[in-house]
């Protein structure tokens, strides 16, 4: 089944001459690493296509990746193939000017919340999107044209969406694309350091976090980054977002949470759910949000709605221990 939706997006791609490329609002390093990874690998098989990738929200963290196309007049959409990636709505497509787009393919690795597009690829057991460029590489290798650009974008948001390969999901296709890419040529010494080495500043910041973290009765781990402790660090909504990542090594809590406080005037605080065994999407998506069974994002408004999620969540941790042996 998914060779022929896979054939059917070949046959799409050779059939328009001029290609955009979408991707999510608040963009990590997988849908970054997609859109750019499989731009530079139709750039190199078909050199003589308009392949645009307009979209000028780029994550500070992944500026050395390069920039984005110039925009380009609007009217250029509205006979263009659009290809939508590691995007699971409408919603949250970065670039509005998708829906000029003659046809539109998703292509995406997130549990469906809505269908749009045609033809739709979506395998939600995949690591990451990145993983199903390279699978689509790997299907049809014989005609498509992978450079050490191209595999760097790639390798990039595979590394970044499984957590160095560490998380649910990833399999021995996962590490098989990773190889397909590290024979393309990657110089991974350099793109780690760019990737994980910090700023002295977020190292005070981290000491902050583990002397004002909390963690619920059951074992759910949160902390609220409000504007204060954003402005004392010096942290950007990115570096924000990151210190749950700092959170995920405390022996007995399975779900760990962190709050950012946007500035917004209608008062959103971006949230940050992870999770270990237990899947937390649930959770996320009764606060105008979603993602992955272990990993997803939701906006709350206000501070109770805020403690309601925590006390969700812990219910859940709860349900979860007193149900399974296996939760370490």
């Amino acid at each position: 089944m998914n060779f022929e939706i896979k054939q059917a997006i070949l046959e799409k791609i050779k059939e328009y001459d001029r290609i955009f490329l979408f991707r999510h609002i608040r963009n990590d390093g997988d849908c970054v690493g997609a859109t750019k990874g499989f731009q530079a690998l139709l750039k190199a098989t078909w050199p003589e296509k308009e392949i645009y990738l307009i979209d000028s929200d780029t994550a500070a963290y992944l500026a050395f990746l390069g920039p984005e196309d110039a925009p380009v007049d609007e009217s250029l959409y509205d006979d263009a193939l659009g290809i939508v990636l590691d995007t699971a709505s409408e919603a949250r497509i970065s670039n509005k000017n998708y829906k000029r787009c003659k046809e539109l393919i998703k292509i995406d690795h997130h549990i469906p919340v809505e269908t749009y597009g045609d033809p739709v690829w979506v395998e939600e057991h995949r690591s990451s999107c990145c993983e199903m460029i390279v699978d689509f590489y790997q299907t049809f290798s014989d005609e498509l044209v992978l450079t050490s650009e191209a595999a760097t974008y790639l390798y990039t948001g595979m590394v970044t969406d499984s957590g160095r390969f560490k998380y649910d999901g990833v399999n021995g296709d996962t590490l098989r694309a990773a190889a397909t890419l590290l024979d393309a040529g990657i110089n991974t010494e350099l793109l780690y350091a760019q990737l994980y080495l910090e700023e002295f500043s977020f190292y005070k910041f981290k000491a902050y976090i583990y002397e004002n973290m909390q963690i619920t009765e059951h074992g759910v781990a949160y902390l609220y980054v409000d504007k204060e402790m954003q402005e004392r660090f010096n942290l950007t909504l990115e570096e924000a977002s990151a210190c749950v990542n700092t959170m995920d090594k405390i022996r007995g809590c399975i779900s760990w949470i962190v709050f950012i406080d946007t500035g917004n005037a209608d008062g959103a605080i971006r949230v940050r759910l992870r999770s270990r065994f237990v899947h937390i999407n649930s959770i996320a998506e009764k606060h105008n949000g979603g993602g992955h069974a272990c990993a997803s994002g939701a906006t709350v408004y206000s501070r109770a709605e805020m403690n309601m999620l925590i006390r969700e969540t812990d219910a859940l941790v709860k349900e979860y221990k007193e149900t399974h042996e296996d939760w370490l």
